[in-house]
């Protein structure tokens, strides 16, 4: 008797290159919004807790705020992209800005008295975090120094010559257009809210679809594949150096006209590398490299900035503010690692 078999169950059809991007795109957007459940609910926090939360002034004054450090995030997302990391940004923040105008204000607001064209100055500041992210990446890269000794020991080098060039002084009195960056205003909106964002913007155009953008996510995820993919690794590796270093400097200038001064504890002596690294952390930037956007990285910076606001509007004890900031980022952490996955919070 002839034995009839059933034909065999057809193959399920492989899924087309079109649906697995649209999944990896869904999942890179999801990593991309973690944090913005966080946010909401400290905005509801925030309104609940205080009527003048909401305000335009006082969410402009945030902006204002919370520029700065949102460029230097900029600088330092770009360096953790690429595996690396650089603490001396906080003294860049620092630096820059006193040896401008130590060279800009006369003797009697603690300058040297040589009294320099404003524009010049701004030049300075430029130069000083080209040249210390330079430094930085030719010892690291081309000499093959450890990056978290060589930019510790950075750290402390720049803070030195901070301190000493102006004996713990605090040069004042800065001229007009040294100051513009993080004084004006166009409308409400704080010029330095506006050149933020524009950074923002443009480095996450710059990562998402320029080529050299795509070499710093492949030079972070695997190095060895990126030189043989024909990669310039180390001018890659060198020019985040550079980069980081360079809006470290303008971070620090838009403080400086801020608060129209520049303290002799800007950067270092007020640790803000911590709120750096915080803010890139908790916006998913990965330590190890290779992963994150800016995005995320905004999101960490503005979530730090509605959180102090809410204390300084609460008038909360300065000897708490430090506890409440490490647990709201560490609820912020669980929060995007439950939304967005595991890669989310590395």
């Amino acid at each position: 008797m002839t034995r009839i078999e059933a034909p065999a169950p057809a193959p399920a059809p492989a899924p087309s290159a079109a649906g697995r991007g649209r999944g990896a795109a869904a999942i890179s957007w999801l990593r991309e919004a973690a944090l913005l459940p966080v946010l909401a609910v400290v905005l509801i926090v925030g309104a609940v807790l205080n009527s003048h939360f909401l305000t335009v002034s006082n969410i402009t004054g945030i902006g204002q705020q919370i520029s700065a450090l949102g460029v230097v995030v900029v600088g330092e997302s770009l360096i953790l992209l690429t595996g690396a990391l650089d603490l001396s940004l906080e003294a860049t923040y620092g630096l820059a800005p006193m040896l401008a105008a130590w060279l800009l204000v006369p003797v009697a607001a603690f300058g040297s008295g040589t009294e320099l064209n404003p524009y010049l100055g701004i030049l300075i500041v430029l130069a000083v975090g080209v040249v210390v992210g330079l430094v930085n990446g030719l010892l690291i890269v081309k000499g093959r120094l450890n990056g978290f000794i060589v930019t510790l020991g950075m750290t402390i080098l720049l803070a030195g010559i901070q301190n000493g060039i102006v004996k713990g002084q605090s040069p004042f009195n800065l001229p007009a257009a040294f100051s513009y960056l993080g004084s004006a205003n166009i409308g409400v909106v704080p010029v330095s809210l506006i050149v933020a964002a524009a950074i923002f913007i443009a480095a996450g155009l710059f990562l998402r679809y320029h080529r050299l953008g795509r070499s710093v996510y492949a030079v972070g995820g695997n190095r060895a594949a990126a030189r043989a993919a024909g990669i310039k690794v180390d001018r890659v590796r060198i020019g985040v150096y550079v980069a980081g270093g360079a809006l470290a400097a303008v971070g620090g200038l838009m403080e400086a006209g801020r608060v129209s001064a520049v303290a002799s504890t800007q950067g270092y002596g007020e640790g803000i590398i911590f709120s750096v690294f915080a803010a890139a952390v908790i916006g998913g930037v990965s330590l190890q490299g290779g992963r994150g956007n800016m995005v995320g990285a905004a999101s960490g910076v503005i979530l730090l900035g509605l959180v102090q606001n809410i204390l300084d509007l609460e008038n909360a004890p300065n000897y708490w503010i430090d506890a409440i900031d490490g647990a709201v980022i560490l609820f912020a952490l669980i929060l995007a690692r439950v939304i967005g996955g595991e890669a989310a919070a590395e």
